[in-house]
């Protein structure tokens, strides 16, 4: 059976693939919900789409829960499609790196999707019904130098998509981790390589994978889902 969703919450949203996201869901007639720290940066995506912005640290328990609790008037119920798209970056070489500030991109990058992924199952499980999608990296599956918190936590996020794939798919609830393998397309940041077009992933593409997702007859949900551009090496 193919599954039909209402509303969705992308938490950790911002100008890229958060924001494709937004809109192809709004288009498809979702109810969206925009989540993040700073939601000043929303305010055109919100106009666009009709989308809830509401202001949320998704490594906060409290500021979590209230987001759901918020979003539920806002959306007409709760949301039955959730994505953490949120990741906490630090660099550096590690025999530099501060233990505090490499705490806190652990408790964005993996904690915070544990909290957010908690709060969607809780109200997801009663309907026997939903879809939580986590958004990877890279560096869920390969660690580089001078990016070790980076790593760390998305590997524990990738590890959190496989346990409760495993624990939430069987009650109903399509889990999927995204492993996101090269660099998203920023116009802002310059263009690509005239010798090599389409050599970053393009966010609006990245999206329609993600729906594809959630199109997805039941009997055979993807749990792990690999994109990365043609020019990639394996």
């Amino acid at each position: 059976m193919i599954p039909t969703y209402a509303r969705a919450l992308i938490v950790g949203a911002g100008s890229g693939l958060s924001a494709s996201l937004a809109r192809l869901l709004a288009a498809d007639g979702l109810k969206v919900g925009l989540a993040a720290r700073n939601v000043e940066k929303l305010s055109a995506l919100a106009a666009e789409t009709g989308a809830a912005v509401h202001a949320c640290d998704a490594s906060d328990p409290g500021e979590v829960e209230a987001l759901f609790a918020r979003l539920e008037p806002a959306l007409g119920g709760s949301p039955d499609v959730v994505v953490y798209n949120a990741s906490g970056r630090l660099r550096g070489p590690v025999v530099d790196l501060d233990p505090a500030a490499v705490a806190q991109s652990l408790m964005v990058s993996a904690y915070g999707g544990f909290l957010v992924a908690q709060a969607a199952a809780r109200r997801m499980l009663p309907h026997r019904h939903g879809a939580i999608l986590l958004t990877g990296a890279s560096a869920s599956v390969k660690g580089f130098p001078g990016s070790a918190p980076f790593a760390m936590g998305k590997f524990a996020l990738r590890g959190l998509g496989q346990s409760l794939a495993r624990e939430l798919q069987p009650q109903g609830i399509h889990v999927a981790h995204v492993v996101i393998d090269g660099a998203i397309r920023n116009p802002a940041r310059g263009g690509e390589p005239p010798d090599s077009p389409d050599s970053h992933l393009d966010p609006d593409a990245i999206a329609r994978a993600y729906r594809d997702l959630l199109r997805q007859d039941r009997s055979a949900w993807t749990s792990e889902l690999e994109l990365r551009p043609w020019v990639e090496r394996f």
